[in-house]
């Protein structure tokens, strides 16, 4: 496919995000991901929403549509694990590092909407590449480090950008949660036995509160109101675990107290392919490229892969990076696992539609469908080759993004037109 480029765009400035508009995107080739790859077509997207979408013969653009076209289309990329917003660009740990508390090895009250700054230049770069939705939150440096959310990656308040505010307890079952010194925990046995005492404990909790009566209902407790929520299916835990025997111990854990679990990281996970699928746990895989070591020495590029194989439900994410810039683009680390035997179709699938579904929000993105949210990457190229190009990225029918980084998002550049 040539490379077709109709209009420059930029990184976002710090600036409030475009209203939604009317806007008609064509493109050589749209990905939907609800059936096959349209060719030569349109999208229309009215007041935030898709409204239409189809061929380019048979879909009218109405007068005063804003007309964006492109060699490629998908839709929005969807981050299903990051610390984007919370973590900053700058790496200052005094002025944007706001993912570790270490005063604490469990504190599941710990909000990451607090936590987050929709402003944040880090959030801007990974939506120039088309990141349109991430879940984000406490990085897992502890045992129970906090609560994550997910949120559209626009430059307003967190609470307008928050798709859902409380999406799940982060968890961490591996060498990163342990103390150095002679607090707690500091073996795995400690971990698990953590663990298990904060979940009985918040059954005792909710036991008490549902016996009370109205006027005498037992002192709130955040920490344990948000373990209730795992224990009652209202929002899962994440548990990071990169080891077979800690993946193994996170499947025990999820059996014993009945919650929806699901792994990150999960490094060995093609050791325990037969155990995971028996759980029907889906996994945030690890960014294909993160570095071999520790408990993550024994990773692969092939292990999505052998998950597709499986028949395993995941995603691959960003993660949690110690050190400058703070973050991986999900676009390049689907990309190398699509070069190592997932294919793209598959790989574009786990960084849309599957990381949509594991999130629980395939209602609103991961596919282009009418009625679902308007967020759409374009490309001008095959997006898994890296000399293509994101030359856009809208969001609820807002141009948030306008290609080459630098250019802002209210900043007029190239041949858009109105028709």
């Amino acid at each position: 496919m040539g490379r077709h480029l109709t209009f420059t765009l930029g990184a976002l400035a710090l600036l409030a995000p475009l209203a939604p508009a009317q806007v008609a995107v064509r493109g050589e080739v749209i990905h939907t991901l609800a059936g096959p790859p349209l060719e030569n077509g349109v999208v229309l997207i009215r007041d935030g929403k898709i409204a239409e979408i189809g061929p380019a013969d048979a879909v009218q653009i109405p007068a005063g549509f804003e007309v964006l076209d492109a060699a490629v289309v998908t839709p929005g990329l969807v981050d299903a694990r990051s610390v984007v917003g919370v973590a900053g660009y700058y790496n200052q740990k005094k002025g944007d590092q706001e993912q570790h508390e270490d005063s604490s090895p469990v504190q599941p009250e710990l909000r990451a909407l607090d936590a987050y700054n929709p402003r944040e230049a880090l959030v801007h770069w990974v939506c120039s590449f088309g990141v349109t939705t991430v879940q984000t939150g406490h990085a897992p440096r502890e045992l129970v480090p906090g609560q994550l959310f997910i949120v559209k990656t626009v430059p307003t308040t967190a609470d307008d950008a928050a798709v859902r505010p409380f999406s799940a307890v982060a968890a961490t079952l591996s060498n990163a949660a342990k103390r150095s010194d002679k607090s707690s925990p500091g073996t795995r046995a400690k971990m698990m036995s953590m663990l298990r005492s904060k979940l009985i404990e918040a059954q005792e909790y909710a036991s008490k509160r549902d016996a009370a009566e109205e006027d005498n209902l037992p002192p709130r407790d955040l920490a344990l109101e948000a373990m209730c929520a795992v224990l009652d299916g209202d929002v899962p835990m994440i548990v990071t675990a990169h080891r077979a025997q800690d993946i193994a111990s996170a499947l025990r854990l999820g059996r014993e107290f009945n919650f929806k679990l699901i792994l990150d990281g999960a490094s060995e996970a093609y050791l325990m392919l037969d155990e995971i699928k028996g759980a029907g746990v889906p996994i945030i895989l690890h960014p294909s490229m993160k570095r071999a070591s520790g408990d993550a020495e024994n990773l692969s590029f092939e292990t999505a892969a052998r998950l597709e194989q499986a028949g395993i439900p995941f995603s691959i994410k960003s993660g949690f990076e110690s050190y400058v810039p703070k973050t991986r683009v999900i676009l390049f680390e689907a990309a190398i696992a699509a070069s190592h035997g997932l294919g793209f179709d598959a790989a574009l699938r786990s960084v849309t539609i599957d990381a949509a579904r594991i999130l629980g929000v395939e209602d609103r993105v991961g596919s282009l469908e009418v009625g679902k949210d308007g967020d759409l990457a374009l490309y001008d190229g095959d997006p898994f080759e890296y000399t293509s190009h994101c030359v856009g990225t809208v969001i609820e029918g807002a141009v948030v993004a306008r290609g080459e980084r630098g250019q802002s998002a209210g900043t007029p550049v190239g041949p858009n037109k109105k028709r």
